[in-house]
């Protein structure tokens, strides 16, 4: 297991080496990064000056470097806009994306699990119908319209919920439906196909002419087995509750790291989105890296020697 965690640490360090030269290409992706960085209608002269300043008059390989040691330490410079350490703007708003994502993570695995086990168990039935029409209802319906749906009816109409903020659990609510829409739709659907194809297998109808009951059949033979392939999909799902944070936390105006990313792209805050993509992927790396070891807790067959 050691061995298997320092192999899969120096493969996450070349996936971020390989990130962070993404994200210093966004410097020009704009062409001149001294013109996008400064206001329009900056004199050429001013436009100059901070381009030597800034030492984007250099070669590219020698900025980069100092690009990737800035970024080891943390250090991607100043926003443009708030004129504060852009990593310590993202970092300040990361908790409340992560309670998002949470609570969204929650939300998906406490309807997609009941949802999949039934119309697995119970093919054919009405509860496999409903089971499958909310998993494509999930899938197919795009974020900000169902926002925006959810906010006419319990925040507008019904009063039941806040519109807008992070005051409270009540805040959280509908942001995290939004962004359990989708991981609801694709985790219903694949736990339903993986135990659908457990439930044939020898070991099951073993079990059952054992006499043993059909809870524990289910859930310490089927169930843990079904359960493999869904651990994979949550670790794919996780940058997509990111993307879907970034969504709800615009439309209900949520005070996350999403909203700042949005705030800085339409401000050319290139050293805020820096950060914004830096610190993604480090969580997406590290949630991965978790995930493998949990396999290890679910099946005792997997090792990683």
């Amino acid at each position: 297991m050691w061995g298997f965690l320092v192999r899969r640490g120096l493969y996450n360090v070349f996936v971020l080496l390989g990130v962070s030269l993404l994200t210093f290409g966004l410097i020009f992706l704009t062409g001149d990064p001294a013109a996008a960085l400064l206001p329009l209608g900056t004199p050429p002269e001013q436009i100059e000056s901070f381009r030597q300043q800034m030492g984007f008059d250099r070669p590219l390989l020698v900025q980069y470097g100092e690009f990737l040691w800035r970024a080891v330490q943390g250090d991607f410079g100043m926003s443009v806009r708030f004129r504060e350490s852009a990593m310590l703007l993202v970092v300040e708003r990361l908790p409340a994306t992560l309670k998002l994502a949470g609570a969204g993570m929650l939300v998906a695995l406490l309807v997609s699990m009941p949802l999949g086990v039934l119309a697995a168990t119970r093919r054919g039935s009405w509860v496999d119908h409903l089971a499958r029409f909310v998993a494509m209802l999930g899938q197919t319906m795009p974020g900000f319209w169902l926002a925006i749906m959810l906010m006419l009816v319990f925040s507008v109409r019904l009063r039941w919920l806040p519109i807008s903020g992070a005051e409270g659990w009540q805040s959280l609510v509908l942001p995290a439906l939004v962004v359990a829409a989708t991981p609801i739709g694709s985790m219903t659907r694949l736990l339903r196909s993986s135990l659908t194809e457990v439930l044939t297998r020898d070991y099951v109808r073993t079990a059952y002419a054992k006499g043993l009951a059909n809870q524990i059949v289910l859930v310490r033979h089927a169930l843990r087995n079904a359960l493999i392939p869904v651990v994979t999909m949550l670790a794919l799902q996780v940058g997509y509750l990111i993307g879907g944070a970034v969504v709800a936390e615009v439309v209900f105006a949520y005070p996350g790291m999403g909203r700042l990313a949005v705030q800085a792209i339409t401000n050319r805050d290139i050293t805020v989105i820096q950060s914004f993509v830096m610190v993604t992927a480090a969580l997406i790396v590290t949630v991965n890296m978790f995930l493998d070891v949990i396999y290890t807790l679910i099946d005792p067959r997997i090792r990683y020697e």
